[in-house]
């Protein structure tokens, strides 16, 4: 059983009732039993699906649904998201069992996430900036996209080996930064931004990719998220002064 860390499976906008149902029964093959979707596009409850499920009914039951993946990943302290593509904002792609090693040696008490996309287009560019970490699985190129339930099974495979030969997970010392705080970190940090005229105002999604990717692979805890809020805090009022100071009629002390 996979009792420690917490993992979390996550899907965005599933479409197969039986892949919903092979999903639930590979979870609990492995121990998981926390099955996460955002905006699903089949009923997760559908004969087709319990079918598949077999004696892993429960977890379609109680899977949680979501209206968006940050809300889904707000809790998790680490979250992987899958990508089959290459290229632009798709750099430094973990293999399987990189991830799960990450993963199966996070501390006690922290929350995983492995996050799927649709079976016909996978995950977007913006819903892979919510993770801090990519994944992709290798695959002959005449056929490199692999079945969601088939993705499902082979990363919590890796976890599960790496979780058995490994060591212990130990107590965290400091509180890790979570979804939700890294999410209120890059909406300050992106105004922030802006405001100095650091981001071009018309992509300025260009260098935030490249900021989720920096600080989402050191692993931040909730006190670092609040010292580099403190600091983006500061700069926001440094440059209100300083536009205040060019005001015409200002004077200067």
């Amino acid at each position: 059983m996979l009792l420690s860390p917490a993992i979390s499976v996550v899907l965005v906008e599933s479409q197969g009732g039986r892949n919903l149902g092979a999903i639930a029964r590979v979870m609990k093959n492995f121990g998981v039993a926390d099955l996460r979707l955002v905006r699903p596009r089949v009923g997760h409850r559908s004969p087709e699906a319990c079918r598949m499920a077999v004696r892993s009914v429960e977890i379609l039951e109680q899977a949680a649904l979501f209206e968006s993946l940050p809300a889904a990943l707000a809790d998790c302290h680490l979250a992987v998201g899958t990508t089959r593509r290459f290229g632009r904002y798709r750099d430094n792609l973990l293999l399987p069992a990189e991830a799960a090693a990450m993963v199966a040696t996070l501390p006690m008490g922290q929350r995983a996430a492995l996050v799927f996309g649709r079976e016909d287009k996978g995950l977007t560019t913006e819903e892979l900036d919510c993770c801090q970490r990519l994944l992709t699985i290798p695959a002959d190129v005449a056929l490199p996209s692999l079945n969601v339930a088939q993705a499902v099974g082979i990363c919590l495979y890796e976890v599960a080996k790496a979780a058995g030969g490994g060591e212990n997970p130990s107590p965290a010392r400091e509180d890790p930064a979570t979804g939700a705080e890294y999410e209120r970190l890059y909406d300050q940090m992106r105004q922030t931004l802006l405001a100095i005229g650091f981001l071009d105002p018309r992509n300025p999604g260009h260098i935030m990719r490249a900021m989720r990717r920096l600080l989402g692979r050191q692993g931040m805890t909730s006190r670092e998220v609040r010292l580099l809020r403190g600091l983006l805090s500061q700069v926001d009022w440094l440059e209100r002064e300083g536009r205040a100071a060019r005001q015409p009629g200002r004077k200067q002390g």
